[in-house]
């Protein structure tokens, strides 16, 4: 049997008796070691890459937890990170200030000259037990603040910018891109948002989970519940504007930045809570939202599903996420490394109470090849519960080697890959539409694509879509009228019996935002770009994967194709036909795919 949960839990007693006795900071790296991944000897294989994190690592950042590991100790501070490419945002951080000074290391309060005395193993019962006894006795001092300062000074070093005690902003990559003309994010194609005028950020840099596609290399803390000090709403949204304004200031000295963008960008015009941690867990969270609101500012909110409470409590908002991030409990607790036990309960119970929300409310996928990229049937199970206004469903984007995760570049999907996903998914909820029954889920079908961020939509027919009257031709309205919404809800915090839907708000979707246009996604108002002038060297291919038009757009001659299909069919003799998963010892999971051997392929112009 799979003994590893109940000697996790054993060590995670004994790791919190010895903490309190005094005897903790040694002894608890044991089974900090097991929950983490850092140690192989326990647990069994795997490389000690285990599902579940434990309550030692709610205030640990990475594999150093924010303690006085030097350089060499750990991979934290040596591991390969990339300029990563996220959905919100991402690390191109050229013109981030590095301001270590703001923290000091007199702040941590490590007692380094204490040593505990050494207790005999056979005495630990005893000490445990004393332990407790003492620990009921005890009153709790004030609570400390989320972020040590080594937590700090690791975020500060990828651009974030603190706020107070708990919070953070960040300036979104594509910010930067559509101040210079270069396009907007997938929310700029799918929703209407001005990327320029966006504001990443969260209330609470912590999480309950540590998921392996989290493109912030877990430098944050993980907590179950909110334990710290908690900071004024109104001061985490004045200092958030004024330090996200502060980096668009910075800006300034860019190549290409269009002036009368960047003017505009000084006025905030939504946000994007899918910076880091989970923003639900911040107490003050609908105060907070309803500061924002009052600042004109819209509000787009991600949740991992782990705090159902929180969610049914949420006040109405602009759009509301829920992570799905696997089919099945297995799937889950592999992927997302929950801290809650019954995270797959959780998880459901969340994505149920969004059939009660009159707003939008949206149901993440984000596809990691060879560890989530299967089985739609659970995926569509899950969506149905809470009957989702819209199915965003997105490719991982690698984001650089760390100790905080096993996966590799082959893990990220082709664009054409996340589609066929997608249609896949799309049947079978539309299956279950026809199949009817309590939780049939309503009609679905695609709205828009955002090629560049290896990104779809998928829209309810029922709320989104309409036939023109004069074409006949399907139509849709995923946008959002801002104004709008901030009237409605305005209107909703004055009077609690007012109510809303989603139909009240939308706004027409260009066509260059929907599904199969020539744009892909891509706002011809805007210039693409494309870095050192590197082309792909094929445009289009056949569904075997076999190019069939040049870097220009032109058919490739027959004879060309015949020797291009050749060396597939050579590839897969080699390799065998379809996609191959291969897991490594490292707990890493290779992909080999002869159908994508030509894709990617550039030519320099």
């Amino acid at each position: 049997g799979d003994y590893r949960h109940e000697f996790r839990d054993w060590m995670e007693s004994v790791g919190e008796a010895l903490l309190k006795s005094g005897y903790g900071e040694s002894a608890t790296a044991t089974a900090t070691a097991c929950n983490t991944g850092k140690g192989d000897a326990c647990c069994g294989g795997g490389g000690g890459k285990l599902g579940r994190i434990s309550e030692e690592e709610e205030q640990q950042v990475g594999c150093c937890g924010g303690g006085e590991a030097e350089d060499g100790a750990c991979g934290c501070k040596s591991e390969q990170v990339n300029a990563t490419e996220n959905d919100d945002g991402d690390g191109e951080d050229d013109y981030d200030e590095d301001d270590d000074s703001y923290y000091s290391d007199d702040d941590d309060d490590e007692e380094e000259n204490q040593e505990p005395s050494i207790i005999d193993l056979e005495d630990m019962g005893e000490a445990m037990r004393e332990s407790s006894a003492k620990s009921g006795n005890k009153t709790r001092g004030p609570p400390k603040e989320m972020v040590t300062p080594k937590q700090a000074a690791a975020l500060k070093k990828e651009g974030y910018r603190l706020i107070g005690t708990h919070s953070a902003v960040k300036l979104c990559r594509w910010t930067k891109h559509q101040l210079r003309g270069r396009g907007g994010c997938y929310k700029h194609t799918f929703y209407g948002i001005t990327s320029y005028q966006c504001m990443e950020a969260t209330p609470s840099l912590a999480c309950a989970n540590k998921c392996v596609f989290c493109w912030r290399h877990h430098k944050n803390p993980v907590g179950r519940e909110w334990r710290w000090k908690t900071d004024d709403p109104k001061f985490i949204v004045d200092e958030g504007v004024q330090a996200h304004v502060q980096m668009i200031k910075e800006t300034k000295g860019i190549p290409g930045v269009r002036m009368d963008r960047w003017k505009e960008a000084h006025t905030v015009r939504h946000c994007a809570l899918s910076l880091v941690g989970e923003p639900i867990m911040y107490p003050r969270i609908n105060e907070f939202l309803g500061e924002l609101h009052g600042r004109h500012i819209s509000t787009f909110l991600v949740t991992n599903g782990q705090h159902p409470d929180a969610i049914e409590q949420l006040r109405p908002i602009t759009q509301l996420y829920v992570s799905v991030d696997a089919p099945t409990p297995e799937s889950l607790e592999a992927i997302d490394r929950p801290l809650f036990r019954d995270a797959w309960d959780r998880l459901r119970r969340s994505l149920r109470s969004l059939k009660d929300k009159g707003q939008r409310t949206v149901a993440r996928l984000t596809v990691v090849k060879g560890w989530n990229s299967d089985e739609v049937e659970g995926y569509a199970e899950l969506i149905a519960l809470g009957h989702c206004s819209l199915v965003e469903m997105k490719g991982v984007t690698f984001c650089g080697k760390s100790d905080a995760s096993n996966l590799n570049m082959s893990n990220s999907p082709w664009h054409h890959e996340v589609v066929d996903l997608a249609t896949q998914l799309r049947d079978e909820l539309n299956r279950l539409h026809e199949a009817g029954g309590d939780d049939a889920p309503p009609r679905y079908e695609f709205a828009c694509e955002h090629r560049h961020s290896v990104s779809v939509l998928l829209a309810r027919v029922d709320q989104f879509a309409y036939d023109d009257p004069v074409t006949g031709e399907r139509r849709w309205k995923t946008w959002i009228d801002y104004d709008k919404f901030q009237e409605l809800a305005t209107r909703a915090a004055a009077d609690p019996t007012f109510a809303f839907g989603v139909e009240d708000y939308t706004a027409e979707t260009p066509s260059w935002a929907l599904f199969g246009a020539n744009e892909e996604g891509f706002d011809p108002t805007d210039s693409r770009h494309r870095k050192k002038k590197k082309h792909p060297k094929y445009t289009h291919f056949d569904k075997d994967g076999v190019p069939t038009h040049d870097d220009a757009g032109n058919v490739i001659p027959e004879k060309e194709r015949m020797k291009l299909r050749a060396m597939m069919d050579q590839k897969i003799k080699e390799v065998g036909a379809g996609s191959t998963v291969t897991a490594l010892t490292s707990g890493e999971k290779l992909i080999s795919d002869p159908s994508l051997m030509f894709r990617g392929k550039t030519i320099v112009k």
